[in-house]
């Protein structure tokens, strides 16, 4: 199992906020080739927006594992966080964030310019298939002004 795998089922979990009219973003958790958590965007369904798919999959994680920190995980997230969720990830100390699209309208590098804002020890990856993730958004986006 490699990056790709794991981001074509955030990928996944991008379909299923879209089939519910979220803005399809999927992410999930990955510890030792372990999937401990997924996510998807539920802002409309909890009427909540902080409700992003990478909060949602960092609150089950940390449930999961019992830990408030995720030094040994991987965060697979189909868009570039935004800035909330970038302080997010920042506290949550993961070992590593794979995006596929950048946000050039919403993601936190709109804010932070070169700057990082993650951990310190965070390795980040973006740009994994980049192209299908914003196919996907173009869709939606394209699908709610017809």
């Amino acid at each position: 199992m490699n990056d790709e795998y794991y981001m074509r089922l955030a990928l996944k979990e991008a379909e299923k906020a879209y089939a519910e009219g979220e803005v399809p973003v999927g992410a999930l958790v990955v510890v030792n080739d372990r999937i401990i958590s997924r996510g998807y965007n539920m802002v409309e369904k909890l009427n909540d927006p902080t409700a992003h798919a990478e909060i949602i999959a960092l609150t089950s994680a940390f449930n999961a594992l019992g830990a408030k920190y995720l030094p040994d995980a991987t965060l697979y997230v189909t868009v570039e966080p935004c800035l909330m969720c970038a302080g997010a990830l920042h506290w949550s100390k993961l070992g590593k964030i794979v995006w596929g699209a950048s946000d050039r309208k919403n993601g936190h590098q709109v804010y932070t310019g070169d700057t990082n804002p993650f951990h310190p020890k965070t390795v980040v990856i973006a740009g994994l298939l980049a192209d299908e993730a914003a196919q996907l958004m173009k869709s939606f986006f394209r699908s709610k002004r017809s």
